[in-house]
């Protein structure tokens, strides 16, 4: 190499590196909704829910996702589809509220977004801010990627008999350990509980062991083919299969092992 050359390699511009993150948001039910009929029913919910497990009420909380990678910025989360108005807020999944059939309804279905540059309303209310589950740009751009085949179930409802309602929670976790991000040190703040959060966790366990994604009622959700064949083979996100698959199994396994 001459010394003209030995400049020129010396002195050439390196590319930027990389980065990304993954921040889960803990939302207090209810925040940013004006009217309170949110949290009242949740209040209701959450007393019941105590009395039937000999607990004493907890807060209830809901989740979302921001995800950064060098500088764009994605919102995930599930919200209502009525009152968000027609712009392009990044729906890639829409399912039912209560019951699947009213799921026609824009007044009783859910939407899932995988929104650019989107807003999280009650974000100012999260409690403990935002809460940094992994800056590795390969679970970031996993996350992201799995967004538009997360299972639809009928929220409020546990179609898929894990024990657990199906919710925006449930989005959240399934995302993170079928992406691979370590879920056993993930709870809500101090006092909370996450409805949903362990159904999200536990389909993505079966879905890792190659089990299907359909509920055990025999009826609603059509049985699916593994995660992977359907949202990675053919893409450049194809190497990521099998690592993914083995933490989300290891996620679940911290799940049954809680006292």
């Amino acid at each position: 190499m001459t010394n003209k050359e030995k400049v020129t390699a010396t002195t050439a511009p390196r590319a930027a590196p990389r980065q990304a993150r993954v921040d889960l948001y803990w939302l207090p039910l209810g925040a940013g909704e004006t009217s309170g009929c949110v949290r009242w029913n949740g209040r209701l919910f959450e007393a019941i829910a105590a009395r039937r497990d000999h607990r004493a009420p907890c807060d209830l909380y809901h989740s979302a996702l921001e995800v950064h990678l060098d500088d764009a910025r994605y919102i995930v989360e599930m919200t209502p589809a009525w009152g968000s108005g027609d712009g392009d807020r990044g729906v890639v999944r829409t399912g039912p509220v209560a019951l699947r059939p009213l799921g026609r309804s824009r007044f009783l279905r859910y939407e899932i977004r995988r929104w650019r540059d989107g807003t999280i309303p009650d974000r100012a209310e999260a409690v403990g801010g935002a809460q940094r589950v992994t800056d590795d740009m390969v679970l970031a751009q996993r996350v992201l990627h799995l967004v538009p085949g997360v299972p639809t179930a009928t929220w409020g409802r546990d179609e898929f008999r894990t024990g657990d309602m199906w919710n925006s929670n449930s989005l959240t976790s399934w995302l993170l350990a079928s992406s691979g991000v370590r879920t056993a040190d993930l709870h809500p703040p101090r006092g909370g509980r996450a409805p949903g959060w362990d159904a999200g966790l536990v389909v993505a366990g079966r879905h890792a062991g190659d089990s299907l994604g359909a509920p055990a009622t025999g009826g609603g959700l059509p049985r699916r083919p593994p995660w992977w064949s359907r949202h990675v083979h053919g893409s450049p996100e194809g190497s990521f299969a099998s690592g993914a698959s083995a933490l989300a199994r290891r996620n679940v396994e911290s799940l049954l092992r809680r006292p």
